[in-house]
């Protein structure tokens, strides 16, 4: 029996959402116990592999208000993770690019774990999703996919901390991807100037009451209602007290105002030394996927070399301001699509990588 079968083994024509696999794993645990629960979702791939392993590792990968908005649909040679428009952020996202980002970055994830297995992992866009192919190959191990139940997004303060040229390098190679260029900023003017624009994106959500109701909508005040719901923003992650789940809503408006996430963010950006900006050749859903595959290796990479990251979307997310972020990157008349913070040093003057054409 090759790795192929040991695989699927009798999981050809399953159909998996990605929150439920959440939620199983939440299920083995106690209803309290959000760790132990977080450690069983990163737990390390069974042997023999299971397709249910690699659809689980997949949905590690970052994805807009942790919707969870893919399905997986596997067969004998291939997995497929397709849009789950129910889960649509439409506020926020009201085109589905994060959507299509995410599931980039799924696929990601999904075709490392499957190399490290003995599997082709090739990645193939349709129309309708991504495909992740399962042919047997030769083992394929690296340091990315041992990232992958590590990798974070920390929402506090850095410590600029500064990295050598070399892993910098490692970086910029990992991100690699034909379609995509990726941007790096580490003058601290720059950075500012970034900072800037993520402030003005801040300051225009939070005085949208759509943005805030469909915000408020995917958080989840305490571990129950975390466990409960597999999907959603911890609250609690970002350094908030754990709140009964009646109260959380109501306790929003006077603990998260515009002017102390004005200020939040200020801090966060003032200590990043490092802002890494994707853009794609093109704004279509192949692109986006394209992009999410991108910036997962880079986080991935980085989480390997120990640097910390963070999204900060708000320039790419409020409309109005992509054509700044674009002419800042030396991109104008493209799309910026991702923007990332880091720990980066201040010295390192990085090439454009894998310039649209």
């Amino acid at each position: 029996m090759n790795r192929r079968n040991l695989l699927i083994g009798a999981g050809g024509g399953l159909a998996l959402a990605g929150a439920g696999a959440f939620a199983n794993i939440c299920a083995m645990g106690s209803a309290t116990d959000y760790d132990a629960a977080m450690a069983q979702l990163r737990r390390p791939l069974a042997s023999p592999p299971r397709a249910q392993d690699l659809v689980r590792y997949a949905t590690l990968a970052p994805n807009g208000h942790n919707a969870q908005p893919w399905c997986f649909r596997t067969a004998r040679d291939h997995i497929d993770i397709v849009p789950d428009f129910t889960r649509r952020t439409r506020v926020v996202d009201p085109d589905d690019h994060h959507l299509y980002v995410s599931l980039g970055c799924a696929a990601e994830n999904m075709s490392l774990s499957a190399r490290d297995i003995g599997l082709s992992g090739e990645v193939e866009v349709l129309p309708g999703g991504v495909r992740v192919h399962l042919d047997s190959a030769p083992v394929v191990g690296s340091a990315l996919f041992d990232a992958i139940p590590h990798r974070q997004s920390t929402r506090s303060a850095f410590g600029t901390r500064r990295v050598g040229v070399d892993d910098l390098r490692s970086l910029v190679a990992a991100a690699k991807t034909p379609g995509v260029e990726l941007v790096l900023k580490t003058e601290r003017r720059e950075i500012d100037r970034v900072r800037d624009l993520v402030l003005s994106g801040n300051d225009a959500q939070m005085a949208d009451p759509a943005f805030i109701r469909e915000l408020i909508g995917w958080l989840r005040f305490n571990p129950v209602q975390a466990l409960a719901a597999g999907d959603g923003l911890y609250s609690v992650a970002s350094g908030n007290p754990p709140l009964p789940s009646w109260l959380g809503p109501r306790a929003f408006d006077w603990m998260v105002t515009a002017k102390s996430e004005r200020r939040r963010y200020a801090r966060l950006l003032d200590t990043s030394s490092g802002i890494a900006v994707f853009v794609g050749a093109h704004a279509d859903p192949a692109h986006w996927v394209a992009v999410g595959r991108a910036c997962q290796r880079f986080a991935l990479s980085a989480t390997a070399l120990g640097i910390k990251q963070a999204f900060v979307n708000q320039p790419v997310e409020v409309a109005a301001l992509r054509p700044g972020l674009a002419a800042l990157v030396g991109m104008a008349g493209h799309r910026p699509d991702i923007v990332i913070r880091s720990d980066m040093p201040l010295t390192y003057h990085s090439p454009l990588v894998g310039r649209p054409k």
